[in-house]
């Protein structure tokens, strides 16, 4: 008898030792959980949580790409936050963030700057000059739009309007929209006029314009509405397909940055955001897809 009872209890021990080695996260080999791991998951926690900052154009973009990626891939926590093109190139440098944001080209300083910084064109977008809806002034050169926002032309009497005082809106320093336009509109000698009125956004420069008579602001494609008047430049309407058959000059590179090769949860979101499932998303905003 006391033979048969140590038969069943080394059987009831095989049994449990098997049951252990079912495919479970806490019974599989490791090199099996990593096989079978989440995206971007290796063998901690925080390697899901993807931090990202910088200029407040691209934001709402990655707010959306965050948004897609994550429904599909609820194991990774994507946090955006703005900050301006400077804060996103800064920290994505520095490996503060995961990936940072920049609404314009990256400077050769700051790629010396920050060697091992990669950089990846997520969009194009295009900057207009808008006005008040009530201004009588639809089409601007590209010196006058200079030499409005220099301060130089200070009247839109002296661009065809009537004999009122311009009022200028500029995004401040450190705005990647106002960098792109200042290098592709005002050049090297033209400085934004001191008495521009100085906003945190392009939201804020449209509602700024779209309730000021008189006003005149520039803003990216995205943001167009009808609450302000887009001007032609040059006789080319500022629109998606006159900047993607280059009609219009007025283009520049949305950018997303990481400190070294992009690996994990990182690659596999800027991959996404690469896909034609991600360039969806950025043609349905009102901005052009990279090829």
């Amino acid at each position: 008898m006391r033979h048969w009872w140590i038969s069943v209890i080394a059987l009831v021990a095989l049994l449990v030792a098997g049951c252990a080695g079912v495919d479970t996260p806490m019974g599989a080999p490791a090199a099996e959980q990593a096989a079978h791991a989440p995206v971007g998951e290796s063998t901690s926690a925080g390697d899901n949580a993807i931090s990202v900052a910088g200029s407040t154009t691209v934001q709402p973009l990655a707010e959306l790409f965050a948004e897609a990626f994550t429904a599909q891939h609820p194991e990774v926590d994507i946090t955006v936050q703005g900050g301006g093109s400077g804060v996103g190139v800064k920290s994505a440098g520095e490996g503060t963030v995961d990936v940072g944001m920049a609404s314009r080209e990256i400077k050769a300083e700051e790629l010396t700057t920050y060697a091992d910084m990669k950089v990846f064109v997520i969009a194009r977008d295009g900057i207009a000059a808008v006005a008040h809806p009530d201004v009588p002034v639809d089409d601007l050169t590209v010196e006058q739009v200079r030499g409005i926002f220099s301060g130089e032309i200070a009247n839109w009497s002296e661009v065809g309007g009537p004999d009122k005082a311009i009022l200028v809106v500029s995004r401040e320093e450190g705005s990647g929209t106002r960098a792109a336009f200042e290098e592709m509109v005002m050049g090297e000698e033209a400085k934004i006029v001191g008495t521009a009125i100085l906003q945190p956004s392009n939201g804020a420069v449209r509602t700024t314009v779209a309730t000021t008579p008189d006003a005149i602001g520039f803003l990216s494609f995205g943001y167009l509405d009808g609450s302000v008047k887009a001007l032609k430049v040059a006789g080319v309407e500022p629109n998606e397909s006159n900047a993607a058959n280059g009609s219009y000059p007025v283009v520049r590179p949305l950018n997303m940055m990481t400190k070294g090769e992009p690996a994990g949860a990182v690659k596999a979101w800027l991959d996404y955001i690469l896909s034609a499932d991600g360039q969806t998303i950025v043609k349905d905003e009102g901005y052009l897809p990279v090829e």
